[in-house]
């Protein structure tokens, strides 16, 4: 797996790393925060794959899915030989890891990320998000998820955006919209007590607005927030050419985002700076869970409508996860 020689004392070759999912920016993006953390420790090649599954099989159990690399679309390349890590991530990707330590003759360490929902044995390692109270021999529990946020990233962008943040007057507030999903939702009425609300703190505060939505952001939802905060000294992201979503971070003295997002709660609180959750129609338990996490940790508070100066705990959960999994990699190849 990409070990040094004890003999010799050459160098270990680059890992191979594959961060697999099915495209979705919630998958893709945690496998390839995860494996681009682990290749800040160990020299590594990553290798992003995309899969997708012929006719309805992508929408049953993984169960029913019995010779899945027959059963992929042309293009997900998932064949011999194959990498020293495997990261996937999304129930899309189960029928692939469930088959990959039989595939590789135990010689990949098959990494999934969050509660597979599948029986833990056919996994080396489960990165899962503590707030769904997985357990396990082989789990290793995380605040929230793997991302892409680092100071490299952060820096980076917010040279490329320059010209868009810099003049912006401080303190500048990253707004982070979400939308609808299965436990969240969010109304006109709810938009326009967050638009008023966020207003009412930029003006006490002297500040700035760069509002970014998902593409969850029902329509009336993003017109109310939108006519809200356009007049305010800022930017509202139109979707249009570059993202400058992590140049916003960069650029940020507090962040703000809906409570229906646990991957971005979990990038704006790798910044290191204050965040606000801001609450949404709906819920469930383990979003509670989740923010009441990042609460006691020192990350996040609830958003009330004002503004607090209060020194933020980074959170750095995917380097403890990128740990993790060499670690969970030496044990195995010793």
């Amino acid at each position: 797996m990409g070990l040094a020689d004890p003999t010799t004392g050459s160098l270990p070759q680059p890992l191979i790393i594959w961060a697999v999912s099915d495209g979705r920016a919630g998958n893709a993006a945690p496998a390839l925060g995860l494996a681009e953390a682990i290749a800040t420790h160990r020299p590594a090649r990553i290798i992003v794959k995309t899969i997708g599954w012929r006719g309805v099989l992508g929408r049953l159990p993984w169960f029913f899915n019995l010779f899945p690399r027959l059963s992929l679309v042309p293009g997900s390349a998932i064949e011999a030989p194959w990498p020293d890590i495997w990261i996937a991530a999304g129930r899309a990707t189960l029928p692939l890891s469930m088959h990959l330590r039989r595939w590789s003759q135990a010689r990949t360490l098959v990494v999934q990320l969050q509660d597979p929902r599948a029986p833990k044995s056919a996994f080396d390692l489960i990165i899962a998000p503590r707030h769904d109270q997985t357990q396990g021999a082989n789990v290793f529990q995380i605040t929230g998820s793997p991302h892409r946020v680092t100071a490299e990233r952060l820096t980076t962008d917010a040279q490329r955006f320059a010209e868009l943040i810099d003049p912006l007057p401080h303190p500048r507030l990253a707004v982070l919209i979400g939308g609808r999903s299965k436990a969240h939702d969010l109304s006109p009425a709810r938009a326009q007590t967050m638009a008023d609300d966020i207003r009412a703190a930029t003006l006490q505060s002297g500040g700035s607005v760069m509002v970014t939505f998902s593409r969850r952001t029902p329509a009336p939802a993003r017109d109310i927030l939108s006519a809200g905060l356009g007049d305010l000294p800022g930017v509202i992201w139109d979707g249009t050419g570059d993202n400058p979503y992590f140049a916003f971070l960069a650029g940020a003295d507090v962040i703000l985002v809906t409570e229906d997002s646990i991957n971005m709660a979990t990038e704006a609180g790798a910044t290191g700076k204050p965040v606000y959750i801001l609450p949404m129609d709906g819920g469930r338990p383990k979003f509670a869970r989740f923010h009441a996490d990042l609460v006691r940790q020192g990350v996040a508070r609830p958003f009330q409508g004002h503004l607090e100066a209060w020194q933020a705990v980074p959170l750095n959960e995917t380097d403890r996860a990128a740990k993790a999994v060499l670690d969970r990699l030496g044990r195995i190849s010793a």
